[in-house]
């Protein structure tokens, strides 16, 4: 019997391209709390991260408390903008579907480990037509900030994928760092936020350079 076989999905800078989504809740949070807002190359960098530990790194001479005023009012100012049909539709990088088709017809049980809230990825997936490819969603909801390995033993005990069946596939040092934690296979993305030397340092095993390379990647060699 062949064994299963579990690919794990980050989501943003991943699967959809909603830099500009979230680049425009972070300045709208820093605005209502009277701090200079980063720059969005700033924003960029954080994304994957809960929102706390994001906060943290953005504003790190702050307290604790404006650390947790500033996540609360980012998630605020996200509905509020969506809701009012101010943010942009978060695209599918060219070749998802396409790639997400072919591994379930290879047999690959898919999943998704992602700092956004279960909310929020709800909707994404929902959105693209995508919920029905995945069999275990991992959020920053339930679990602490990446690259704690939290969300991929959570999705390893859901499947029953043991972790030498498992690729992490992510585009920040942040996913590639909680997959090896995990004794995932650590698979970068170089469509993403984080440059490629970034994975490679994190641990990356393998770096796609397209998203029609990745089938060919994600089994240990």
């Amino acid at each position: 019997m062949t064994r299963p076989r579990l690919a794990l999905f980050d989501c943003d800078g991943t699967l959809v391209d909603s830099q500009a989504n979230i680049c425009l809740a972070a300045v709208e949070a820093f605005t209502l709390a009277d701090l200079t807002p980063p720059p969005a190359a700033a924003i960029r960098r954080i994304v994957g991260l809960s929102l706390v530990e994001a906060m943290r790194v953005l504003a790190p001479d702050q307290a604790d408390a404006v650390h947790h005023r500033l996540a609360s009012d980012y998630k605020a100012a996200f509905f509020r903008l969506r809701t009012a049909g101010a943010m942009e539709p978060e695209p599918l990088f060219d070749g998802i579907p396409a790639l997400l088709d072919h591994l379930a017809g290879e047999g690959w049980l898919m999943g998704v480990a992602t700092g956004k809230s279960d909310r929020g990825l709800t909707r994404v997936l929902a959105e693209h037509g995508l919920t029905h490819h995945f069999v275990t969603l991992q959020t920053a909801d339930r679990h602490p900030s990446k690259p704690d390995p939290s969300m991929v033993l959570a999705a390893m005990a859901e499947t029953g994928v043991a972790a030498q069946d498992v690729a992490m596939i992510g585009d920040t040092s942040f996913d590639m760092a909680m997959g090896r934690a995990a004794g995932a296979f650590a698979v970068g993305v170089a469509w993403g936020y984080h440059d490629v030397r970034e994975l490679v340092n994190a641990g990356a095993n393998v770096v796609a350079q397209d998203v029609a390379d990745l089938p060919a990647l994600l089994v240990r060699p």
